[in-house]
């Protein structure tokens, strides 16, 4: 057996080697992100069941100011986010109403047991219908008194 046969054997092995690091690194790589990704999951499907919400109220006050006023009870066991949650008026998105929370008007959060109170002042006419949906999905629907 001469040199030639010795190295073309050492580079061979070399390159495998190389070549099964690189595999492995990037197999463990993606194992890692598929098992963070579960864990990601099970922790948003904790957060939606531990979610609840009841649309106490949803008045039109037609008096002087026309304005909806919308209150909603946090009765699941999440703290939530005011900004992220959605109001539907007529299953219209609305945007820039006022909230306030059990009487806070600078709060974004949302503890359980507490009342959140959306004012709508953009309205032209008297709906129908609000839908209330939190950030992990959960919704509330009433009909407007």
């Amino acid at each position: 057996m001469g040199f030639s046969v010795s190295g073309s054997a050492a580079i061979i092995f070399v390159a495998a080697f190389i070549g099964f690091g690189m595999f492995y690194s990037a197999a463990a790589n993606g194992f890692e992100r598929v098992n963070d990704a579960r864990e990601d999951q099970r922790d948003r499907l904790l957060d939606q069941q531990n979610t609840d919400i009841s649309v106490a109220s949803a008045t039109w006050n037609a008096s002087g100011n026309e304005n909806l006023v919308v209150t909603v009870d946090n009765t699941g066991s999440e703290t939530l986010s005011v900004a992220a949650t959605d109001l539907l008026v007529d299953n219209e998105y609305r945007t820039g109403y006022a909230t306030t929370v059990d009487g806070d008007g600078s709060t974004d959060v949302w503890a359980p047991q507490e009342r959140l109170t959306m004012t709508v002042t953009s309205l032209n006419s008297r709906p129908d219908r609000v839908k209330v949906v939190t950030e992990n999905g959960i919704a509330g629907t009433a009909v407007v008194s």
